[in-house]
């Protein structure tokens, strides 16, 4: 079950819109998730809007048994506004420690059995499905078993479907979560129980694997690891570790896991750290020269996560650790051979200007090779030759520009949302005029280095697709405009090889 739209959207500063819902809802039915917990009931009208909507999606796709809101111990107002929305399963809220119970809803045991089994009774009588959550299941196993164990007794012979087990506050480990579950599986066999993890030690994905092997039928996952405090347990880690570690085999498309993680990135403003397992930007990147040259013999240095099952490629970084082997590799992407002694002169450029700390990317290869080669093949065709932007107050920003394309000028003014979006759009009108297929920009990222000081040398970063060839060019300047014009020029250049 995937809950990135409920204890996902509880990470802080992360709210995600109607239509971003609808979205995300639609793109992980398509990746074959089994369940998806969308929203809590009773949160605001808007939210209400928003269920309707993602519910009247999929009664017309078929898949309304999927969708699943949170739901409290209420008298039956949950369930109101849960059938009210147009969704037919309720995830109810339950307390699964003595000292959540005592101490947050100042009532006895006995009378929280009395309320669940109430509201589950009315369920029963408007047909709605009942999942049970068990609050603070974790701390109920350590410091209150027995009030556990009264709850799971007075409740196993309900109609409730599926009872969850979350360590709300993440304070589980492998060990004690496979005895934890065990101890409950050994004891209610018949009953369906699924995990919930929180990564608070770092230990969700390897607490998800232990309740697996425990015996549990279901698993709590986010998308990114989106979730409380330190979030979820990630769908993408737990899919692989599931499919490679365990051999079990899910509805999960592994092909589709990057392009929803980084719809949800989008969509949730957090950004993917770059050495996070499966979805990380660098997670399939080879730094070290001795990789990329055991990836020549034998592929030495992979393992069983290749990229091209994720929707992702293996690449090789640039830099002051690079041999020969990561030049030829990304060369050979490039289409460039070169002898022996031009490798040795390029490999050392290479490692020079990582010493110096600057980004080096497959793009910047053939611009190095004609500097250290002094050769006139790949001169510069395309020139950004001069430019001026406007931006006043109540207007549209203005981009004047004249641009030199294989020794021919050409002019042209546009507007547009922003001065870079107006210098492209001038850019976009000259390819139109000459035939010329437009690019496509993917991604716009600005690094900007810490200290906050305006006269920084700040990093822009544009991923583009031409012809279904997709790579990055960067910029570097104190203006963030002026480096992403770097940037584009370096774009015109190459797909002008092209």
């Amino acid at each position: 079950m995937d809950t990135t739209l409920r204890d996902g959207e509880q990470t802080s500063g992360v709210s995600f819109s109607t239509q971003e819902k609808l979205s995300i809802t639609r793109l992980l039915t398509e990746m074959g998730v089994n369940r998806l917990e969308i929203a809590s009931a009773k949160v605001s009208e808007g939210e209400f809007n928003t269920v309707q909507k993602i519910a009247n999606w999929a009664k017309n796709s078929g898949h309304l048994d999927k969708l699943e809101i949170l739901g409290f111990v209420d008298n039956g107002i949950s369930l109101e506004w849960i059938k009210k929305s147009g969704c037919k399963t309720i995830n109810l809220l339950t307390k699964g420690s003595l000292n959540h119970v005592t101490n947050q809803l100042r009532k006895t045991p006995e009378q929280h059995l009395y309320d669940i089994k109430k509201n589950v009774e009315l369920a029963n009588s408007m047909n709605i499905l009942v999942n049970v959550y068990l609050e603070d299941w974790s701390n109920g196993m350590i410091h209150s078993p027995e009030y556990l164990y009264q709850m799971l007794d007075e409740l196993k012979d309900t109609s409730i479907k599926r009872f969850m087990l979350p360590d709300t506050l993440g304070i589980l480990n492998p060990n004690t979560t496979k005895k934890f579950c065990k101890d409950v599986i050994t004891k209610y066999p018949k009953l369906h129980f699924d995990y919930h993890a929180h990564n608070d030690y770092d230990l969700a994905v390897a607490n998800v694997m232990a309740a697996v092997e425990a015996g549990v039928q279901g698993i709590h996952v986010t998308m990114n690891g989106l979730g409380e405090r330190a979030g979820n347990a990630p769908l993408p880690s737990v899919v692989a570790v599931l499919h490679d570690q365990m051999k079990i085999k899910t509805s999960i498309k592994e092909s589709l896991l990057n392009k929803v993680s980084r719809v949800v990135e989008t969509y949730s403003g957090l950004n993917i750290s770059s050495n996070q397992p499966i979805i990380g930007e660098n997670v399939f990147t080879q730094t070290a020269g001795i990789h990329a040259d055991g990836d020549n013999k034998n592929n030495l240095y992979y393992n069983d996560l290749y990229p091209d099952r994720f929707g992702r490629v293996r690449e090789y970084a640039l830099g002051k650790l690079s041999g020969k082997s990561n030049i030829k590799k990304n060369l050979e992407a490039l289409g460039i051979e070169l002898d022996n002694d031009e490798m040795i002169k390029v490999t050392n450029r290479v490692i020079e200007l990582g010493d110096r700390k600057e980004i080096i990317t497959q793009e910047d290869l053939p611009f190095i090779i004609s500097d250290v080669l002094n050769t006139n093949e790949n001169e510069k065709k395309v020139k950004i030759k001069s430019y001026a932007l406007v931006l006043s107050k109540g207007l549209h920003p203005t981009a004047s520009i004249q641009v030199e394309i294989n020794d021919k000028i050409y002019e042209q003014t546009s507007s547009g949302d922003g001065q870079y979006d107006a210098f492209f759009k001038a850019v976009a009108l000259i390819y139109q005029k000459l035939n010329k297929t437009k690019p496509i920009l993917t991604n716009y990222k600005v690094i900007i280095p810490p200290g906050g000081h305006t006269d920084a040398l700040v990093q822009t970063v544009i991923s583009w697709k031409y012809n279904n060839h997709e790579f990055k060019t960067r910029g570097l300047d104190a203006d963030q405009t002026e480096a992403a014009i770097q940037a584009t020029e370096k774009m015109l250049n190459i797909i002008e090889k092209m």
